[in-house]
């Protein structure tokens, strides 16, 4: 029998995977640089987790979670996102009653048993951030801002829509008025939005079908129901993202996926991805900390996806690097091993070919792992005590008298 990945999950292999590292290492530098620090988070949590923080009547809880029963007889899941389990460590661990503020990132695989599709896998992969005790408007800029120079330091072109969604005073405003509005089009609504209704309306619309998106493009928008303080807040928002040169428009119909969201919701899209747009998106949470037990805690954050930024990088060819040993007989590949052991003591990536074959199937070897130097030891270099040394971008080669010489010519 031969076994294969199962369907939604894919490999990473060469190049993909040094792709999939230039993400994630340009990702750290950013964040790190505003001065968040790495959490490592479980795979799996108690599947309530994520039902009471991202909302029982979303498409991710109701019908793309991997939810199964462990030995322990308890129903736990395999995590869809990452705030949720961020949040519950923050809440564990008492990091509210040790910090002022805490800004965490973490980087990790996510699961949704979705339909598969470019851009869209049922293993995924996120590199997230998120903001613990802060509730002003600049950290909602600074954090959109940090997103924002993820994305330019790829050369990943984007678009980006924000908009406030209000707070638990004005909300309820909007979702009578919206109810109200969506009750006289119920009968073009898919089922689950018929569904959603009483329940929780806001849900139409994120709604992917497109009669529902026909639907709610006449729909009252909440940003005429906003609060005083809300409408300050998202003021405030976009004065100080002007201010750090963020560019971006208003799209007073996002609402994100998710229910724990408030106020400043954003996303970045690119036009390259058809319709798996997204590749970056989050928003604020200020009630998600005390919902989950903990104190009243204001929050926000965003999640990359990095299989969708990994479309959007181009193909490019590996640069040559490193030294790989091309040696002729016994005597040559004992020298070899220790020339190989030397230079990564030094620093430098060097390989060499276990197989001692012919001195044109290790040239081969050398170009297909893209090395930029050869060095040779056959029975000429063994005589004469010296070491040869080959440029494999230029073609030129030249004898190297001893150790010292090679590292300096490297």
């Amino acid at each position: 029998m031969v076994f294969k990945s199962l369907r939604g999950v894919e490999d990473l292999l060469p190049p993909e995977s040094e792709k999939f590292e230039k993400v994630v290492k340009t990702f750290k530098e950013a964040v790190e640089k505003a001065g968040f620090r790495e959490v490592i988070l479980p795979i799996f949590e108690e599947a309530g987790l994520f039902a009471r923080s991202v909302g029982e009547t979303t498409d991710i809880v109701q019908k793309e979670m991997y939810v199964f029963e462990d030995k322990g007889g308890r129903q736990v899941a395999l995590r869809p996102e990452g705030t949720a389990s961020a949040v519950r460590a923050y809440i564990q661990h008492g990091i509210y009653a040790k910090e002022p503020f805490t800004k965490w990132f973490y980087v990790g695989p996510m699961f949704r048993f979705e339909r598969p599709q470019a851009g869209r896998r049922r293993q995924f992969f996120q590199a997230g951030c998120e903001v613990f005790g802060l509730s002003q408007p600049g950290a909602d800029a600074e954090v959109i801002g940090v997103a924002a120079s993820i994305l330019e330091s790829l050369s990943v072109e984007f678009n980006l829509e924000v908009n406030s969604i209000g707070c638990e005073k004005c909300r309820p405003r909007y979702r009578e008025a919206l109810l109200e509005f969506l009750k006289l089009r119920v009968e073009e609504l898919c089922p689950d939005c018929k569904g959603r209704l009483e329940r929780n309306p806001l849900r139409v619309l994120d709604c992917k079908v497109e009669t529902c998106k026909e639907v709610v493009s006449e729909a009252p928008v909440i940003t005429d129901y906003l609060c005083d303080e809300c409408r300050v807040h998202f003021q405030k928002v976009k004065e100080y993202l002007s201010l750090l040169g963020v560019g971006f428009k208003v799209n007073p119909r996002l609402v994100r996926g998710l229910d724990y969201y408030t106020r400043t919701v954003f996303e970045f899209k690119s036009e390259k991805l058809g319709a798996q747009s997204t590749v970056l998106a989050g928003g604020r949470y200020d009630r998600l900390v005390s919902q989950l037990g903990g104190p009243e805690t204001p929050a926000l954050g965003f999640a990359m996806g990095i299989d969708r930024v990994m479309l959007l990088l181009p193909q490019v060819e590996e640069e040559r690097e490193g030294v790989f040993v091309v040696t002729a007989g016994e005597e040559a590949y004992r020298k070899g091993l220790e020339l190989i052991a030397f230079l990564r003591s030094k620093g430098i990536k060097a390989q060499i070919d276990h197989r001692q074959g012919s001195f044109k199937s290790q040239m081969k070897a050398a170009d297909r792992v893209r090395a930029k130097f050869v060095v040779i030891i056959g029975e000429e270099e063994l005589k004469g005590d010296f070491l040869s040394l080959k440029d494999l971008d230029t073609g030129k080669q030249e004898k190297i008298s001893g150790l010292e010489e090679l590292l300096a010519r490297l």
